[in-house]
This record gives structure tokens, C-alpha cells and sequence, in this order.
């Protein structure tokens, strides 16, 4: 797994963008890109169409975060949210075929409709 990883960059200093991106997320009111994140914030407290959570219960990163999103976003509500067990911070790889058997029946269980509303 970690060889396809690398398989794109020719040596580790092609790997330097990647390595910038946790330095982009927000972690003060006033970081410049704290206006999107609540600007964003704004969206999702709207949100009525089904919307689940699938976190992991090993993950420093965003642990916790389930419960705000459900507190915070009206399509949470009635939705069958999982935290799955033996996952990490990268849950697509730790637990890839849970996570998919999940969101498949998220999506079985919560037809479309044709309204671009939220």
C-alpha cells in the first residue's frame, strides 16, 4: 500500500505539497481561513437531507467531531451513525469495506429526490 502511495513522486521533496495541507486548516477565529469555514458552518445548520456520520474510534485527529456534526446539522437527525471500530484517521484504508457497506446502505436507506435545496 505505502509503495502505491509513493509510486507518484519521483523522490521526497515532490511530496512537500502534500505535507502542507494539515497546515492549512484552520486552527484560530482568526485565521484567514476561518471567514469559509463559517460561512460554511452556516450551510450545514440548514441542512435537512440525510446527512451520516462514520468516524473512527481510533482517530486523534477528528474524534469527537461526530457528535457536533449530529448536534449542529438537521439531516443527522434519524440517521443511523457509526463509529467504526479498529479504524484510524485514515478510515478508507483501515476499515475500507465497513465503511462501504455503510454508505451503501446510507444510500439505500435514503433515496434521492430531484430538489437542489439543502
Amino acid at each position: 500500500m505505502m509503495a502505491a502511495y509513493d509510486a507518484p513522486f519521483p523522490d521526497e521533496s515532490y511530496k512537500e505539497g502534500a505535507r502542507q495541507f494539515p497546515l492549512l486548516v484552520p486552527t484560530t477565529p482568526d485565521d484567514p481561513a476561518s471567514e469559509k469555514n463559517r460561512a460554511a458552518w452556516v450551510v450545514l445548520s440548514k441542512w435537512k437531507k440525510p446527512f451520516i456520520t462514520l468516524f473512527s474510534d481510533s482517530d486523534p485527529v477528528t474524534g469527537g467531531g461526530d457528535r457536533i456534526l449530529q448536534k449542529l446539522i438537521p439531516g443527522t437527525n434519524g440517521q443511523q451513525h457509526t463509529t467504526i471500530i479498529n479504524g484510524g484517521h485514515f478510515l478508507q484504508e483501515d476499515q475500507g469495506e465497513t465503511l462501504a457497506e455503510l454508505l451503501l446502505k446510507f444510500i439505500r436507506d435514503n433515496p434521492t429526490d430531484s430538489t437542489n435545496t439543502p
